[in-house]
């Protein structure tokens, strides 16, 4: 299998498609918004007409309001890959949702499952004082703690609810193993273009988004009887529009904070990748001729090894 990653804007998808186009492969979603029906505009979802009648998995495969993990997203995956391999194609996996692609090859402890009347009150907990969970995570599992910035409370959240339904630590059930994907060789590739460049791109696309109905889009969700408080809509750009029509925003604020907020995304995106063991680094964008035609080369090296 080929993984094409990297920040979102990197040209992932274009690179794909060729890939794939070029080699007989098949793609598989590694993003974590695109799995969501109705958001479109807002994750650069390719539309079909555009995926050059190449197969696509595991993209609009939940509603909004659904819960979907990283554990779901590795279940289905690899059932993806067996179909996919199964036909005689090359499974190439496309997205910059580096936590799933982890998940996918490495595989995730078994944890206890979701105990949605402990997540309400951990929530409660930390709406009056933020912070709090955080600071309960350090005295019940200080190394777990110092791996989870304070401020990412799905994490802290998730981590307290292992403890407390496991009663034991989150790191001595993580060092209990986990089951990797077997069976398959993994070529890992980064896109990774001028920072500039990409940020300037980014700037731009986000506009774009706002200006090509990206506030419709948000209404039509809306209209079909989806919270607002439904996870997709924490994503860049979404959260902005919401804002917009709740009259908290101009237009000029909104465009400004997601474009502000998406390039910090990026940022955190290639942070994860330079820790991510075993991958290979392509400068330039996914969408230059130059780089895709690096990129073949590098492939069939990898598969007639």
């Amino acid at each position: 299998m080929v993984a094409i990653a990297g920040a979102t804007g990197t040209g992932k998808s274009a690179l794909a498609l060729t890939v794939a186009e070029a080699i007989g492969g098949e793609i598989v979603n590694c993003d974590s918004l695109q799995v969501f029906r109705h958001f479109d505009i807002g994750t650069a979802k390719l539309p079909e007409s555009e995926r050059r009648g190449i197969p696509h998995h595991l993209i609009d495969i939940v509603n909004p309001d659904e819960v979907f993990t990283a554990g779901d997203y590795a279940r289905r995956a690899r059932a993806a890959l067996v179909e996919i391999s199964g036909r005689g194609h090359l499974p190439v996996l496309c997205g910059g949702t580096g936590f799933y692609l982890r998940a996918l090859i490495k595989g995730l402890f078994e944890g206890p499952a979701r105990d949605e009347a402990l997540r309400k009150r951990l929530a409660a907990r930390e709406q009056r004082r933020p912070g709090s969970l955080h600071r309960l995570l350090l005295r019940l599992d200080s190394a777990a703690a110092h791996k989870i910035h304070s401020r990412d409370v799905p994490k802290v959240t998730r981590a307290l609810e292992v403890c407390l339904v496991a009663r034991r630590p989150v790191t001595e059930l993580f060092r209990t193993g986990r089951q990797a994907l077997e069976g398959y060789r993994a070529l890992k590739l980064v896109l990774n273009p001028d920072r500039e460049a990409l940020y300037d791109r980014l700037d731009a696309r986000c506009g774009a988004m706002f200006a090509g109905g990206l506030l419709e889009e948000v209404q039509e969700i809306l209209n079909l009887g989806f919270s607002p408080s439904v996870k997709p809509f924490e994503s860049h750009g979404y959260k902005q529009a919401l804002q917009l029509l709740r009259g908290e925003l101009t237009l000029e604020q909104a465009v400004e904070q997601a474009q502000r907020n998406t390039r910090r995304y990026a940022k955190r995106q290639m942070t994860w990748f330079r820790h991510e063991p075993s991958v290979e680094w392509i400068s330039g964008f996914g969408d230059d001729p130059e780089v895709s035609r690096r990129v073949l080369v590098r492939i069939h090296e990898f598969l007639n090894n």
